[in-house]
């Protein structure tokens, strides 16, 4: 039975066991509601409950663990790797195994596929007496390209494969039926007049939210464990001293590399300063504008318009400053003044990427200055105040808090930008004050470093990590001060 199919026998059941158990209860209550413990309705979804929950532990458990099982039982058949000395060999070792498997289970599905459409006959679950070279046509008649041509061995191996799928397969069926209906038996078991229903249902929901909440931070651990054990390995490789404070990158794969962190933190600042320039001004601008000047009427037609940018992918952005502000900037300000002839520069990147961060601060101001106090300005205006120092001398001053706090995200979200600094800032590793001259990011060499065929136990490599790692403190640490400066003085103003 398929992974869909199950899920909705299993759905069916839950279905069913939400009617039987809202009926047996009520029956135990003599049809009267004011007899039961819970709503009728608490006691359907505990059966609902107790079918699903233990028949989906089970299916999840086992599409994780029945490959893992499966590929080591394979493993086996195929020829055993000779023991290696340098970690390089045993990369390639490691890579060697992972496409024979990967040719294993190509052989596995292709023969299903051509023995269900008649193109040719079973193979015997051993693979003896096969014809390699009639089953490597039918296998190519059906679509199915391999990594080399079929050996005994990676025939017998895929013969195993599609047995250990089948029995596995049968066995996730029945396995997680059982527990469905053990789940249905169980619950149909304890419904009764008296059962607290519902404090059972409220606590498996609230297990559910407490593991949906989880995701977040589980994550988070994830990504650092694997940024800092990577890291950790490049440092064993390179100096840390150079790495932070070399004045050079140059990354080459046959050696001699220098990774100097200094001319990428220089090129992210740089950039991010400039967008900051103008996403700030126009951000908070606008937002003042829509919360104390515009017309209910002008406010609900140009705030949709205004986030509208947040929803336009950055690679269009990209395309942006490639065809558009760059060419314009080299044409009309960097040539005339004798600045450089590039249309990749800082400045480039810098104002598109402030384009993109104008929603960003315009949406998080205007819902700070909207939740400043009515009686704040009421009061200034009965002290005789005008509008205008109204908002420059109670609104604002109220509201900066908040507004800084958006200010450092957005600062944070232009630090980590890629795609508009690769299209529109250049790939130039440099120390330089000319806005308009072509500089880069360390989001763009993290891509670099990790693209195309790549050895991850060479510092060329490691680099990438290191670059993330560091990426990684730079923007945490500005959230961190966003939420003090937030947190610190908002309760001033309340």
């Amino acid at each position: 039975m398929s992974t869909v199919l199950l899920l909705g026998v299993v759905l069916v059941l839950a279905a069913m066991a939400f009617v039987l158990c809202r009926g047996r209860a009520l029956a135990s209550a003599g049809g009267d509601m004011r007899r039961l413990h819970s709503l009728p309705e608490a006691y359907g979804w505990h059966g609902a409950l107790m079918v699903a929950l233990p028949a989906l532990a089970v299916l999840v458990l086992w599409l994780i663990l029945q490959p893992v099982v499966i590929a080591r039982s394979v493993g086996a058949i195929l020829p055993v790797t000779t023991t290696t000395q340098t970690a390089d060999e045993a990369q390639s070792a490691q890579n060697a195994e992972e496409l024979a498997l990967m040719d294993v289970r190509r052989l596995a599905a292709g023969i299903d596929s051509a023995v269900s459409s008649g193109q040719m006959a079973e193979v015997a679950p051993d693979g003896a007496g096969a014809d390699m070279a009639a089953l490597q046509e039918a296998l190519a008649a059906s679509g199915v390209a391999l990594g080399g041509a079929i050996t005994p061995e990676t025939l017998a191996a895929a013969q195993k494969y599609r047995s250990l799928s089948a029995i596995g397969l049968t066995a996730r069926t029945v396995f997680t039926l059982i527990a469905a209906l053990a789940g249905l038996a169980a619950a149909i078991m304890l419904t009764q007049k008296d059962f607290r229903a519902r404090n059972r249902v409220e606590a498996v929901i609230k297990m559910l939210l407490i593991a949906a909440s989880s995701v977040a931070i589980l994550t988070t651990v994830g990504i650092i464990y694997s940024m800092l054990s990577e890291t950790l390995n490049f440092f064993r490789l390179y100096p840390v001293s150079d790495f932070f404070f070399g004045l050079t990158w140059s990354p080459n794969f046959r050696g001699n590399s220098e990774f100097g962190l200094i001319p990428l933190v220089w090129g992210t600042l740089y950039i991010t300063l400039i967008s900051m320039l103008v996403a700030v001004p126009l951000g908070l601008f606008s937002a003042i504008y829509l919360a104390e000047y515009a017309s209910p009427r002008t406010r609900n037609v140009i705030k949709p318009l205004i986030e509208v940018i947040a929803g336009i992918p950055t690679v269009v952005f990209g395309l942006f400053a490639l065809v558009t502000v760059g060419p314009f900037l080299r044409d009309w300000v960097a040539q005339p003044l004798g600045l450089g002839d590039s249309g990749s520069s800082v400045m480039t990147a810098g104002i598109v990427i402030g384009i993109l961060n104008i929603p960003f601060v315009s949406s998080l101001s205007d819902d700070i200055i909207n939740a400043v106090p009515q009686s704040l300005r009421d009061g200034s205006y009965g002290l005789g105040a005008t509008k205008s120092e109204t908002i420059r001398q109670v609104v604002l001053p109220a509201a900066l808090p908040g507004i800084v706090g958006a200010i450092l995200m957005a600062g944070s979200r232009a630090i980590g930008e890629t795609m508009i600094v690769s299209m529109g800032a250049g790939a130039a590793a440099k120390l330089d004050l000319n806005p308009f001259e072509a500089m880069t990011t360390m989001t763009v060499k993290i891509v670099g470093q990790l693209t195309g065929d790549t050895d991850f136990a060479s510092p060329e490599t490691l680099v990438a990590f290191a670059l993330g790692m560091t990426l990684f403190v730079i923007t945490l640490g500005l959230n961190v001060l966003a939420l003090y400066v937030v947190r610190k003085y908002r309760e001033q103003y309340e």
